[in-house]
């Protein structure tokens, strides 16, 4: 009877990973911006590299698209796991207090996208392997530094600078990536490109960690850096992005200028109309159209030459 027991707990774990996913990493947004910003990177990239490249998707792009994305998944996961103290108090419905999900389930998923990630970049070089094990390891080793120092954990700016490197590992992957693959010449200006994406992702973390309520507990930009000045430096943040845009894309990067009228009327609603998460929604539409807007000019330049 116990062994029937542990096959049938067994059948139900991918129903509640499913579960979990749905939840905690909506595929509409999550892998939207995954398979967006591989895109964007790549195509943006490829237009930057001289005259004779032209971008086309390839396998390798299916490859990084899927690697980044699954990535993304493995550090919510993690997220899920390092926040449970602190969930217990404050998000007691979050799948892992409640146990919809348990830390074992989580942990043999995880192991599963490791493998996953690294048979799927074999097949890309070498160095794409050890670049996407390397973000997946920053992720964990985020877990032993929040143990080791629990104040950069509880203090929200510290914690952003440690954890945003993430985000920045799965860039450098990316770029690095279609260098292996001798789909682009590297130069200077990976830089720039870097920061562009960096301001465009990080206006959206300010935006949605900026609301006008008080609750020293609560993780929220707002409570550091008062509501008005976290809205200041989300739309500071768009404006950057867009800046960065103009320098790399030159008057191609005009179009993709127009998405500042997204975090605009986030700082309208939030400042002026003074609705509590006001910067939310506007965020996303930046980064959904300022993403498209880059790949569509950045494409065009490619395919035009």
């Amino acid at each position: 009877m116990a062994a029937l027991s542990d096959v049938l707990t067994a059948s139900r774990v991918p129903v509640r990973l499913g579960r979990f996913v749905l939840r905690m990493f909506r595929p509409q947004i999550y892998v939207t911006y995954g398979v967006l910003w591989t895109l964007t990177l790549e195509g943006s990239a490829e237009a930057l590299s001289g005259p004779s490249s032209h971008w086309t998707p390839s396998g390798a792009t299916v490859v990084r698209a899927v690697s980044v994305v699954l990535a993304l998944l493995f550090a919510r996961m993690v997220d899920e796991q390092k926040d449970l103290e602190y969930d217990r108090r404050h998000n007691p419905d979050r799948p892992l207090v409640t146990g919809a999900i348990t830390v074992a389930e989580l942990r043999g998923a995880m192991a599963l996208i490791t493998v996953l990630v690294v048979v799927l970049n074999a097949l890309v070089s070498a160095l794409s392997v050890l670049l996407i094990l390397l973000a997946l390891g920053y992720t964990l080793f985020l877990v032993a530094l929040e143990r080791w120092s629990p104040r950069i954990g509880e203090a929200l700016v510290a914690n952003l600078l440690v954890s945003y490197p993430v985000q920045l590992l799965l860039s450098v992957y990316l770029y690095v990536s279609l260098l292996t693959g001798d789909a682009i010449d590297g130069d200077g200006r990976v830089v720039p490109l870097m920061a562009m994406f960096a301001c465009a992702f990080l206006q959206f973390e300010f935006a949605r960690k900026t609301e006008w309520r008080r609750d020293p507990e609560a993780r929220l930009y707002s409570e550091v850096l008062g509501p008005r000045g976290s809205a200041a430096v989300c739309l500071a943040l768009a404006v950057g992005a867009v800046a960065l845009g103009l320098l790399l894309f030159g008057t191609r990067g005009l179009l993709p200028a127009l998405s500042l009228v997204f975090p605009a009327l986030g700082a309208w609603r939030f400042l002026v109309r003074r609705q509590p998460s006001g910067l939310m929604l506007p965020a996303m539409g930046f980064v959904l159209f300022f993403n498209l807007l880059c790949f569509y000019g950045s494409t065009a330049i490619a395919i035009g030459r």
